[in-house]
Formats: C-alpha cells, structure tokens, sequence
C-alpha cells in the first residue's frame, strides 16, 4: 500500500522478528511510552497450558498492558491463518476505537502475511481426511506421502521437508478436498480493503552467532524451568496426539519424542536447539524479502531507544 493510500487511515504497529529477537521485551518498552495494546501473533502461545516453551509473556507483563490471543484454546484444538486473520481484525478495530494503537508482535510470518495481503481461496480443514492422512503418515511415514504430494503438486513438495508434517498433511488435504493442487489455489487471494496503516519494524541480529547463543540459553532455561515436566501434565490432561498442531511445535515435539523414549535428556536439549535455529532461519528468510519494515539490530546496546525515537520522529503513531 502506498504512502497516499495510507495517508488517514489509523495506525497499526507490526513488530516482527526471529525466536529470541526480544520482542516482547521491545513491546513492553513501546506501550510504556504509547497507549498500545499488544495482539500476539504467534501460533502457539494461542494454546492453553503450553506456557515455557512458548515463552509466554509472564502473567505480571500482561497485568502491566493489555494482551490478546494468548491462551484462547486447547492444545488438543486447532488455530488456523484463517482464524488468526478474523480475530486480529476485530481486535484492532476494538482496540482503535477506545483511543489505542494495535501492537501486533510475534514470529509467526504465516500470520503476518495474513493479516497483510489476506489469505488465499483454500477449503476449510476437514477433521476425517486429516484422520485418514495421519494414519497413512503412521503406516507409511511423511517421507513416503511427501513423495505422493510431489506427484500431484511439485511446487508445492519442492518447498517443503519430507518431514514437515503440518504441511505435507495440509497440502494433502487441500487437494484431496478439492482435487486442486494447493500450488493452484495459492494465487488466489482475497484481499480486503486497507483498513489500517501498517508500521512495520523487523528485528535482525546483525551477527547471526549471538542470535544462536540467546537461543541455546532460552531453551535451556525453559528445560531447566520444567518443560519436560509441563508436556506431561497436559498429556494427562488432554487426549493428545504427535500429529496434533500444538505438539508439532518446536520444542514441544522434541519433548514429546524424548518423553517417548527416542532420545535422552542431553539429545532433547540438542535437537530443540537445532530446529530452534532452523525456525530463526526461516523467519529471517522471510524478514529479509520484506522491502518497507524499518530494520534495527536486535542486539544493538540501544534498541528500545532508536525504536522509540524513531516512532516519534516519524510520526508514525500519529492518527
């Protein structure tokens, strides 16, 4: 959307950046200077109970500025782009009309690229094709069905993993619903109206190893905090699956496996660290190809001071 376009609309600020960038620490410093309210755009801190290993803004953070979308279902449930799109939107629009600033912060860009550009003509999960790909996936392996989508949907299989089970399962889905390869569907878009001003700020470390050592120190607290411990709780709780979205997300998954058997306690730090840094990887990709965000070091000695001056020279909050 170009500047004239934008000129009038109310504003919206989009914080974004890799796992560990501190973004929750940068938001919190933003609502004390600016009456914000922060909508989280993370994909697993919608999941009840699932509180270490998505390192939830902590219950005295949120008494301090208002938080939306975390802790709103079940991690035996599902959360879609679709859904996050619908709730971000009236969300803001509440938050707009008493006065305030959405605050959007978090990494998932599937979110992100949402809300932006709005969301393609795709049908609506269906629970009994899921089930019935999730046991070919048990008998077969994702491997084996990774090879079946690049049969009927090369693109699509060109970008994944042979292990990315959430959209190997997805991509399956799409097509067995409506014989149209997801690749194809894809370009359609349904792209509402402008209705806000988007400030886009993107966090990027400019030295990827210290990124990588915040990462390694994060896990290992939310380890030493009692993760292991968390996911056996809500295994108990709730009737919960490998296959399930909230225990396909990273750390939850290795735990799940180490829980399992797979692999001892100093593998399970190992590999959570790994798909950590493959997560930061991929959000950064993203990031990257993004040509207006107003990019800042993530470990510059004064980030919150350049955000915030930045903010108000630009006068980007302003109505």
């Amino acid at each position: 959307m170009s500047a004239n376009s934008a000129a009038g609309l109310p504003p919206a600020i989009l914080l974004m950046g890799p796992t560990a960038s501190g973004k929750t620490v940068l938001a919190l410093e933003i609502a004390r200077r600016f009456p914000v309210e922060i909508i989280s755009v993370d994909s697993a801190q919608v999941y009840r109970g699932m509180d270490l290993g998505t390192a939830k803004p902590s219950l005295a953070e949120r008494a301090a500025v208002p938080h939306h979308l975390i802790d709103v279902i079940d991690p035996d449930q599902s959360y879609s782009a679709a859904q996050f799109r619908s709730d971000a939107t009236r969300l803001m629009q509440e938050i707009a009309s008493r006065g305030r600033v959405p605050l959007l912060t978090g990494g998932t860009m599937l979110y992100f690229k949402a809300l932006r550009e709005g969301l393609s003509n795709l049908p609506q999960a269906d629970a009994a094709v899921r089930a019935v790909i999730e046991r070919e996936a048990g008998e077969r392996g994702w491997p084996a069905l990774h090879a079946e989508l690049a049969c009927i949907d090369p693109p699509t299989a060109a970008r994944l993993r042979p292990g990315d089970a959430q959209r190997i399962q997805r991509a399956l889905e799409v097509f067995r619903i409506s014989g149209t390869p997801l690749s194809a569907l894809q370009g359609a878009r349904v792209v509402a109206k402008a209705q806000y001003r988007f400030v886009s700020l993107a966090l990027v470390p400019a030295e990827r190893a210290l990124l990588h050592r915040r990462i390694e120190l994060r896990f290992e607290t939310m380890l030493a905090a009692g993760l292991v411990a968390e996911l056996s709780a809500l295994r108990a709780k709730y009737a919960l699956s490998p296959g399930l979205p909230a225990m396909r997300c990273v750390g939850y998954r290795h735990a799940w496996e180490h829980l399992e058997g797979a692999y001892d306690r100093a593998m399970l730090r190992d590999r959570g660290i790994y798909a950590t840094r493959q997560l930061a990887k991929r959000q950064l990709t993203w990031l990257r190809a993004l040509s207006e965000p107003k990019v800042f070091d993530c470990f510059a000695p004064e980030l919150s001071a350049q955000v915030l001056r930045f903010l108000e020279a630009s006068g980007s909050l302003d109505g």
